[in-house]
């Protein structure tokens, strides 16, 4: 990605699992390392200075971009009389767990709601279709322009983007069938940070049931139809193309295999909502008799290069199964607790052998520290014990192994000879972070510092956020908020 070979000085820099002080790394106009060298007490001319503790890129493994347009918006008051999305009625349906049906939960929440309970996660989907029906090409493309330069300002180098939002509202093909897709991959290169593309099957608005009136455009009728599709998406330096199956619920179990197959084809990655909700896990063995993990053990779609988002409601033998077969979780603390969905078992998946990966999925907030933060923290809660995983633990999951899930492999989520030049560098010195030694600079990375702290990122060698300030995207707290604007008119 960088034009021109860069030197960059590092103060302080995560090198082999440690913290290295005064550490030159070299990046050579292919946008990969060539020389890491600490030890060297001045910046050597012509380098670029990098104060604070510089850190592998940040990876974002589940994304869905236009999620950031609720930011705020589903937070107003949920109760009867002062609903976020103005409806009354609480008819609302479920946007990664299984319903049984909307009428059902819809009944559910009117329950609720005379109970004079919070808004739930079935209604905030409602929220989330009215955004999902207003975007185009142009205005997807803008949007998420806006939000992967919000990423790129908290030190995320590389995201997962979950995409369905395939076609036009109502199911009507654009004529460039792949134009939404296309929107997201520019959107990120403009940005100035790594994508991988994972574009999703989603064929029913639950088991056996045809898509309802939103979902029409995120589904191309058959596998097959999607396979033929993202067939037609091409990969770049900057792209990866993965699959992604929406959840058990939304692609019919015969079809399964044609997702995962087409991954296997391409040596891409394959992610799927799992169990996010437990009405997903009960309508799943009312319909099969299985959970849905087992449904995708039985059907061939767990596997080392499958990624598993949230994972959160799972028995002690769908753990086992996750495990054995080596597939990764990605977690995603604050939206589960903003969603209310409840504290997956990461400790119980990674000790089976499930490796762990980040993701700010819809985008509460967009910090991966603080999802790294919040995967020890919650865990403390529901344990009341300390210390499941160590600062370097927790930075594994938000580099080397979420580019892993992200079809990146060793190239990225490290800072090594022959590694991407992807960076992220960590203030010591804000009210924040200011007082704990360096030595203790990952600690006070991940336990301390938020994306506010980010103060530069280097992608492929180029300096996309310096001090601060992005370097390709212009205002980028105005150009959020017009995109956002735009979707919330009339």
């Amino acid at each position: 990605m960088s034009l021109t070979a860069q030197t960059y000085w590092a103060e302080h820099a995560w090198v082999d699992g440690g913290v290295r002080s005064d550490v030159v790394i070299v990046a050579a106009a292919n946008g990969r390392i060539t020389a890491v060298v600490p030890g060297s007490p001045r910046p050597p001319a012509g380098s670029v200075t990098l104060r604070g503790l510089t850190l592998p890129g940040l990876a974002n493994a589940h994304s869905h971009a236009f999620h950031r347009a609720l930011r705020g918006v589903v937070q107003a008051d949920g109760r009867a009389g002062g609903r976020a999305d103005g409806r009354a009625d609480g008819t609302a349906g479920g946007e990664t767990g299984g319903e049984t049906g909307d009428e059902a939960n819809g009944q559910v929440d009117q329950q609720q709601q005379r109970k004079g309970a919070p808004d739930s996660f079935w209604t905030w989907r409602e929220v989330m279709y009215g955004v999902a029906d207003r975007l185009t090409p142009d205005s997807y493309f803008e949007l998420a322009r806006a939000v992967y330069a919000e990423m790129a300002m908290a030190g995320i180098t590389c995201v997962g983007e979950f995409h369905y939002l395939h076609h036009a509202p109502g199911g009507a093909r654009y004529g460039n069938p792949n134009a939404m897709g296309e929107a997201l991959i520019a959107a990120a290169a403009e940005a100035g940070i790594r994508i991988t593309l994972l574009d999703t099957c989603y064929l029913s608005s639950g088991f056996g049931a045809e898509p309802n009136e939103h979902q029409l455009r995120f589904s191309d009728g058959t596998a097959e139809a999607w396979a033929e599709r993202v067939s037609g998406l091409k990969a770049d330096g900057n792209t990866r193309i993965g699959a992604a199956i929406h959840s058990v619920r939304a692609v019919p179990v015969d079809q399964l295999a044609t997702v995962s197959g087409w991954a296997d084809e391409h040596t891409a990655p394959l992610h799927v909502h799992l169990s996010e909700q437990t009405a997903e896990n009960d309508a799943c063995v009312e319909a099969h008799g299985f959970t849905p993990t087992r449904l995708l053990a039985d059907h061939g779609v767990l596997g080392p290069r499958t990624t598993a988002v949230h994972a959160t409601h799972l028995t002690p033998g769908d753990i086992r199964l996750l495990g054995h077969a080596a597939t990764g979780v990605c977690m995603c603390p604050t939206t589960e607790r903003d969603l209310a969905d409840g504290i997956g078992p990461a400790v119980e998946l990674q000790s089976a052998g499930s490796p762990l990966s980040l993701g700010s999925d819809s985008h509460a907030v967009i910090d991966i520290l603080e999802e790294a933060r919040a995967m020890e923290l919650d865990e403390r809660l529901r344990t009341r014990a300390r210390g499941h995983w160590t600062a370097a633990q927790l930075l594994r999951a938000a580099t080397v192994d979420g580019h892993a899930a992200l079809g990146w492999g060793a190239e990225a989520g490290r800072i090594e000879v022959g590694a991407l030049a992807d960076l992220t560098t960590i203030a010591l010195d804000s009210v924040r972070t200011a007082g704990p030694p360096p030595r203790l600079g990952a600690e006070t990375a991940v336990f301390a510092a938020t994306s506010a702290d980010v103060r530069h990122t280097v992608v492929g060698g180029r300096h996309v956020v310096r001090d601060g300030a992005h370097q390709l995207v212009p205002r980028v707290p105005q150009a959020l908020a017009e995109a956002i604007e735009a979707l919330h008119g009339p």
